[in-house]
């Protein structure tokens, strides 16, 4: 039988979501080898910049592809919040597993007292994260707050806070969750404060687009509701022409039996936004995201992105 070879990053979330993959994989069919192969990638070697400052979209995710289209990969595994939403024209999109929690999360250093709500985090705190998404909905709420980058894992990230670099660190619940670190979560950060990422907390499997036998496997990994909420999400980014890292903020969720859409395009500082609401069938997904895009682009969005 073939064996199966999974491209990932090589830190521990990343190879965590690839281990996952694998345990989907072979719950379906359990004599099916699969190995992995790590990747380093621009995004994980440039420690120092700010991620919008370099390398553009797919940072994380154009040397993952890569290893597939050069053979070394049968398939990819990647946070579909940063997988680009324009195709590559050689790969297929064709596993979307189930969404894990996609809201953000707050943390404290240790030794803080914790807190319940953001009106409570100090003032002037300085927040740690460099997603001008967050910044900009954190800014919103809490104008007195000041952000700094922050770059590393997860775990150098949470090294950093408890050292006192910073008051607080803002990142994907979900990572912290698979990583074992939920407890570290001070609040979590949600809707209508804050919205996350467009396809944040959803994993991405992508392999070649003529590999009819991996098509066909991970295709039966997919679940419709989470497939139906990033394809509605992932058109209105498309739509917008806007990257990963721009200030954009979808939040799509099942709305009886139908889907809803929330879209905030927010100027960087958070002194402006622009917000659209769209709902209709999951069968159509993609066109209430571009629904929602061309709402925001209508009241004046474009001027941010």
């Amino acid at each position: 039988m073939r064996t199966l070879r999974i491209a990932t990053r090589a830190s521990r979330l990343a190879v965590w979501q690839a281990e996952h993959v694998r345990s989907l994989l072979q719950s379906r069919r359990p004599e099916q080898p699969v190995d992995l192969v790590r990747v380093s990638t621009e995004g994980d070697r440039n420690q120092t910049d700010a991620l919008v400052g370099f390398g553009g979209v797919g940072v994380f995710t154009r040397e993952i592809q890569n290893a597939v289209l050069d053979g070394r990969a049968d398939m990819a595994v990647h946070s579909l919040k940063d997988l680009p939403t324009e195709p590559h024209p050689e790969l297929r999109l064709s596993g979307i597993p189930s969404r894990a929690p996609r809201f953000d999360a707050l943390l404290l250093p240790e030794s803080a007292p914790q807190i319940d709500s953001l009106a409570e985090l100090k003032e002037s705190a300085v927040v740690a994260t460099g997603s001008p998404r967050r910044r900009a909905q954190l800014a919103a709420r809490r104008p007195d707050l000041t952000f700094c980058d922050v770059r590393g894992n997860v775990e150098t990230r949470i090294k950093k806070l408890d050292a006192g670099e910073f008051d607080a660190l803002v990142l994907a619940e979900a990572g912290l969750i698979r990583l074992d670190l939920a407890n570290r979560i001070s609040l979590v950060l949600q809707p209508p404060d804050v919205l996350p990422a467009v396809g944040q907390a959803a994993l991405g499997i992508e392999c070649r687009a003529d590999d009819s036998e991996v098509i066909e496997l991970l295709s039966a990994l997919c679940d419709p509701a989470t497939v139906a909420e990033v394809t509605a999400e992932r058109a209105a980014l498309a739509e917008l022409k806007a990257g990963c890292h721009a200030p954009v903020a979808a939040w799509c969720r099942a709305d009886g039996d139908g889907l809803k859409l929330d879209l905030r395009v927010l100027h960087p500082h958070g002194r402006q936004e622009y917000v659209a609401t769209r709902s209709g069938p999951p069968e159509q997904a993609e066109e209430i995201g571009r629904l929602a895009a061309r709402d925001v682009i209508a009241a004046g969005a474009s001027s941010v992105l």
